[in-house]
């Protein structure tokens, strides 16, 4: 488990509900360590995971800090402050607006943005259409909320964490987010850098995937989900839209959820996408596939500035 939404909860890894007495839960957490302890059988990963959750609400103060908004006793809060919008307007903020006046990367649109969107209205349906919600980011609402409804959080602060990343890469880097993809939806960011134009999806699954048959696989990814042929087809339909090829496609996903750094999904000489670990994704875009120089980089950017569309 890591600190996002989308992750199942200490209560949903053990598989007790958050209103489990202590006994209850402490019998869950012996009955789940041994069903998946290594040398009686059991996934090596799961059994992490395990430990992770009774780590996290298995003493009472350490379950009285986990509901009431932090990871643990004495940890900082994970909630309400850190789950909030400010990615969009602090990262792209004038220079004199920051603590560091670097020159960060051009960027339009906002990335998140329709995530959220999407987060809230769910959320509102959940807790009941009219019912009046103080605080949509509060630890604890979040946390109570179906996993579906977390995820969609999850994807937003995933995107907000690329945007955040693509930022430092410097002046010479050109980003577009939320692109209207049409009846694909949307394509989370297009950026632009001397090596190509790339088309990133950023996703947040709350849990390990591989790749299978040329798609991504896992037991947290919805029914039907296809997240790579979905990326294709987003960039597709901006390709279209703006007559500009793409370099390549990317998934950037939490460093947690695969074992590589980067993984392609395809052939080497022919590439479908790229799976890339989010703490690698400023290397991937400096060109470990592209020489410098490969795209007009002032052709492009003037190109996308004329004709592409955001949600």
């Amino acid at each position: 488990m890591t600190d996002s939404p989308a992750d199942a909860t200490p209560y949903e890894v053990l598989g007790v509900p958050a209103t489990a007495d202590d006994d209850t839960l402490r019998r869950a957490y012996r009955r789940a360590a041994r069903e998946s302890h290594p040398d009686l059988g059991g996934d090596a990963q799961r059994f992490r995971r395990v430990q992770v959750a009774w780590e996290r609400i298995g003493t009472p103060s350490a379950r009285r800090a986990y509901d009431a908004g932090t990871l643990r006793a004495g940890s900082a809060p994970s909630g309400s402050a850190a789950w909030r919008s400010d990615t969009g307007r602090d990262a792209y903020a004038p220079p004199s607006a920051r603590r560091d006046s670097r020159p960060r990367a051009r960027s339009y649109g906002h990335p998140g943005g329709r995530s959220r969107e999407v987060f809230l209205a769910a959320e509102r349906e959940w807790v009941g259409l009219g019912d009046p919600i103080e605080d949509p980011y509060d630890p604890t609402l979040v946390r109570s909320a179906p996993r579906h409804v977390r995820r969609l959080l999850g994807e937003a602060l995933a995107e907000e964490a690329t945007a955040a990343i693509i930022a430092e890469m410097g002046i010479g880097v050109t980003v577009w987010h939320d692109l209207d993809a049409g009846a694909e939806g949307k394509l989370d960011h297009a950026v632009l850098t001397p090596t190509g134009l790339w088309a990133l999806e950023s996703i947040d699954w709350g849990g390990p995937v591989a790749v299978e048959h040329g798609e991504v696989v896992g037991e947290t990814l919805g029914p039907g989900e296809q997240p790579v042929k979905e990326l294709v087809r987003a960039a597709r339909a901006v390709q279209k839209q703006t007559r500009v090829r793409f370099t390549g496609r990317v998934l950037v996903v939490p460093d947690s959820a695969v074992d590589e750094d980067v993984r392609l999904v395809g052939t080497p000489r022919k590439p479908t996408a790229f799976i890339v670990r989010r703490s690698a994704l400023g290397q991937v875009l400096s060109g470990v596939w592209s020489p410098e120089g490969s795209v007009d980089v002032f052709a492009v950017r003037d190109r996308l500035q004329q004709t592409v569309r955001f949600v």
